[in-house]
């Protein structure tokens, strides 16, 4: 009957803790559940995204699929600037603009037929001026052809882990009718995103590629020395744009990227990132009606991020965490080593959020062979986890001293010690 008693008191406790770890997790995910925000925008669709975490902080049919115009380019960036990661190109290197990509409409015109020009200067082009002929000579210059090109963008788009709706079928964003007779036969279909898909590309180069804001973030640049006009950037919200007559009441603090983009199908789209107190925050609008009207849609999108969120300091670096003090070792001259966290946690969260919605857990390594002395210090011993938003941040657990083997003679004792000990206990139990 005690047993019965004790049986049925533990499985109440535990439907509480399990009851009570619900609300907490529910009450941690704030902005994630709250009713959502009307920015009352005048486009397709929009997201808004933190640049290093990847969290969503606002979102209008993020997930419906349109033509990006241009801002596919963004792709065609990522792969430009991982070939020169990868050594298989230079920013030096001269490329020749082959007869097909000299006569590409839209944006550019600046190539002519086997013109020979640097990486470097095509890259700008491409994402200063979002020239249509400099994108389809660096495509071919990687791929060999502009549809081997679109065969790598989608294969990148799949390792991103881009929508279903994702896909490219050239490197410029230009609908299928406006290839002509050079539209590609064996990708079909058009060139769709949704806007998530547009933030996790410019999520992927800011993180893997963080040297093209350089490149973005200039207002003009001339193509050649000699060219009498520069090349102007199409984005008008360029910080550097503050004393532009033209382009000052849109210039936006902070603001360095990424890409516009602009056609009927598409009308017009930007995707944009801004950084400030430490924090970058990247948005997209898709479809507004007017070239204007991407600016000033992005400005409220990226007003809501930066005057509602902000990094809020969980852990310190070096802390110790209430919940796991110690981790359990084996063979060593102590059974068990204080650990701490590796580095700092920041989370970006909503101004004012009590610290109550933070949820700290922390746990052991899974692998216990790794937890056999001799311990280092600053071994990872463990992991610590901050709940919020319904999104689990991790951070390391390390140990904060050395931790020296135990000698045989000394593992022999304490094993002799141990048998007795769970033997009395044992018996004390039955």
């Amino acid at each position: 009957m005690f047993f019965k008693v004790k049986r049925i008191c533990s499985i109440v406790a535990a439907t509480l803790l399990l009851n009570a770890t619900l609300v907490l997790v529910q009450s941690a995910s704030v902005f994630a559940a709250d009713a959502p925000v009307d920015l009352k925008l005048n486009v397709r669709s929009a997201i808004l995204m933190e640049a290093s975490t990847g969290q969503v902080l606002y979102e209008m049919n993020a997930d419906e699929a349109y033509p990006p115009a241009s801002m596919s380019k963004m792709m065609t960036e990522y792969l430009v600037m991982e070939a020169i990661k990868n050594g298989k190109l230079s920013e030096t290197e001269t490329v020749n603009t082959s007869p097909y990509a000299a006569s590409v409409i839209g944006s550019g015109g600046l190539l002519a037929p086997n013109e020979q020009s640097t990486v470097d200067n095509l890259f700008a082009a491409m994402s200063i001026y979002s020239a249509n002929d400099a994108s389809v000579t660096l495509a071919e210059r990687i791929a060999g052809s502009e549809e081997e090109f679109a065969k790598m963008m989608n294969a990148k788009a799949k390792e991103f882990g881009l929508s279903d709706k994702a896909h490219f079928i050239n490197a410029t964003g230009l609908p299928r009718a406006d290839m002509g007779k050079f539209a590609p036969t064996e990708v079909q279909g058009e060139t769709m995103l949704t806007a998530r898909d547009a933030a996790i590309i410019a999520y992927n180069i800011i993180k893997d590629h963080k040297e093209v804001l350089k490149y973005t973030a200039t207002p003009s640049r001339k193509f050649r020395e000699k060219d009498k006009s520069p090349m102007i950037n199409w984005n008008w919200m360029l910080e550097g744009n503050k004393d532009n007559v033209n382009f000052k009441k849109y210039a936006y603090q902070g603001l360095d990227g990424l890409k516009t983009g602009s056609t009927k199908e598409a009308l017009y789209c930007f995707t944009g990132t801004a950084e400030r107190n430490g924090m970058r925050l990247i948005s997209v609008v898709m479809g507004a009606p007017k070239e204007p009207d991407r600016f000033i849609e992005t400005r409220k999108v990226l007003d809501y991020g930066f005057n509602n969120f902000e990094f809020v300091p969980v852990l310190n670096a070096k802390q110790e965490i209430e919940k796991l003090k110690t981790v359990n070792i084996k063979k060593g001259v102590a059974t068990e080593v204080p650990v701490v966290t590796q580095s700092e946690l920041k989370v970006i969260a909503k101004k004012g959020t009590p610290k109550e919605q933070f949820q700290i857990t922390a746990e052991p390594l899974a692998d216990e062979s790794k937890l056999v002395a001799p311990i280092e210090q600053g071994q990872v011993l463990g992991t610590a986890k901050v709940t919020y938003g319904g999104k689990e941040y991790p951070v390391n657990l390390v140990a904060s001293e050395k931790a020296e083997k135990g000698s045989w003679f000394r593992l022999f004792f304490r094993a002799v010690k141990d048998f007795f000990v769970d033997l009395f206990s044992g018996a004390k139990k039955g």
